[in-house]
């Protein structure tokens, strides 16, 4: 393959990986809106589903967040019945988070069709196809939380 024919494709996968982004952005503020929350309380609540539980200081550390911002988050959420605290059994002196099965199950009727075409649009690739979509992928969010990381140290 000569290096203009692979100049050309590597500029239309940034371009390709731009509109991704942006299209994953336009869908997750639609759900959020849909839900009635804002963007770092969707982002507040993938995390609850991805782990089960978490603390509040576990949350604060994924999202970036003061104590007093997760405080406010977690009341917001509970405030809608999004959410539920629990004395830790292992520890009395903390509280557990946990999304609510009404969230998880309006959460899956949102993305649960997204979901399953993805599965069924998987279906047309190769075992080596998929292992680098995935490496890809995983690269590529290794690649934007180095960014990220640069860009809020920045004064």
């Amino acid at each position: 393959m000569s290096r203009e024919i692979l100049d050309e494709l590597r500029a239309e996968l940034g371009t390709a990986s731009r509109v991704y982004q942006v299209s994953v952005d336009a869908l997750d503020e639609a759900v959020a809106g849909h839900l009635g929350v804002n963007r770092t309380d969707l982002r507040c609540l993938d995390v609850l589903m991805q782990l089960g539980t978490a603390t509040p200081g576990v949350l604060g550390a994924r999202l970036g967040l003061t104590t007093g911002s997760v405080t406010a988050m977690l009341d917001r959420l509970a405030k809608l019945g999004y959410l539920t605290r629990a004395p830790d059994p292992g520890d009395r002196r903390k509280v557990l988070i946990s999304a609510t099965d009404e969230v998880k199950a309006k959460a899956w009727q949102l993305y649960g069709p997204i979901a399953e075409e993805g599965a069924r649009d998987a279906n047309v690739y190769t075992e080596a196809e998929l292992r680098l979509l995935i490496s890809f992928l995983r690269g590529a969010a290794e690649f934007q939380d180095r960014h990220r990381a640069r860009i809020q140290a920045l004064p």
